[in-house]
């Protein structure tokens, strides 16, 4: 029979019940970022901390179809569908990353971290990287940060940020909670500018594109930046760009290197491990964090327009 593999989102209403159908059969051992793992004779189920959940091998599809079906009668989610528009989706990326036109050019491209977490400081980089640079980059295995191992970022993101012009913005909670701007992709838009523009004004570099991933469409990225006194408007914005442009992937590096760095600092001042991401485990450690330092400690360490706050305030209470 055909090896299967099936995997989608489960939805917090019925996370806690697939925990509890399956917690007498964890394996002492699990993958990393797993809150689970557990191994029938047909099916391996793996949940993750993000939510996502695996079923592999020749009986996925039966051990799956409860939990799709559960999904559909307490949700009415219709999971199927989401798994083929997602394989929709990934038919797309592959055609898109054809686009070989920043291949062997120099460029300069900007990445960010730290949109989609709670805690730590939102990081933003710009980097210019060189036809000469570029040999380099192989040498090293640079790529997209999200698919890279933190060790393997700390060890070399140092090495990116010696060789490879660029600047960054680290923008703390305190201050992002202060803007009370709710909308992500317009303070995205703003630090996207911010180091890219101050990058320019360091030399003059020369290079063919300026990129940038296109989180959103470009009018309404130029229209998130209309009060900035200095604008970087030359940019070609593409989809998947840091898998596309060597420099948004130094940016991505750069950036993520320094907001692992920043959380390791949180967790040494608090006493106690800051997880990442937005998950339920960071609900159960904002709760901690409050019951120890009080309330006043989390505009200081998370974005607070994050669903997260209410939730935590929840566990409080």
């Amino acid at each position: 029979m055909k090896q299967q593999t099936i995997v989608f989102k489960v939805s917090d209403n019925l996370k806690d019940e697939m925990i509890k159908f399956y917690e007498d059969r964890f394996l002492d051992k699990k993958p990393p970022y797993s809150v689970f793992q557990v191994k029938d004779y047909d099916c391996v189920i793996t949940l993750y901390e993000s939510g996502k959940v695996m079923f592999q091998g020749i009986g996925a599809d039966i051990e799956a179809s409860y939990w799709t079906e559960q999904e559909r009668i307490i949700n009415k989610r219709d999971i199927d569908g989401e798994i083929n528009k997602e394989k929709e989706k990934k038919e797309e990326k592959k055609e898109d990353l054809k686009d070989d036109r920043f291949k062997g050019v120099a460029t300069i491209g900007s990445d960010e971290v730290g949109t989609g977490d709670y805690f730590g400081p939102i990081v933003v980089t710009a980097s210019y990287v060189s036809k000469e640079k570029i040999a380099k980059l192989y040498e090293l295995g640079v790529r997209d940060s999200k698919k890279v191992t933190d060790d393997k970022i700390r060890s070399i993101g140092p090495i990116l940020m010696k060789e490879y012009p660029h600047v960054t913005y680290i923008l703390n909670c305190s201050t992002y909670n202060k803007w009370g701007i709710t909308n992500m992709n317009q303070v995205k838009a703003i630090l996207h500018n911010r180091v890219l523009t101050e990058l320019n004004s360091k030399a003059k570099f020369d290079y063919k594109y300026i990129v940038v991933d296109q989180f959103c469409f470009p009018t309404l990225y130029f229209k998130h930046i209309t009060k900035a006194k200095d604008k970087t408007t030359n940019i070609t914005f593409t989809t998947h760009a840091e898998d596309k442009c060597l420099s948004v992937a130094v940016s991505s590096i750069i950036s993520r290197y320094i907001f692992l760095t920043e959380m390791d600092k949180l967790s040494a001042n608090l006493g106690m491990k800051i997880p990442k991401g937005a998950s339920g485990t960071v609900d159960e450690v904002g709760a901690a964090i409050i019951k120890k330092y009080g309330m006043d400690k989390l505009p200081e360490i998370a974005k607070l327009n994050f669903k997260n706050t209410d939730k935590i305030k929840a566990l409080i209470n």
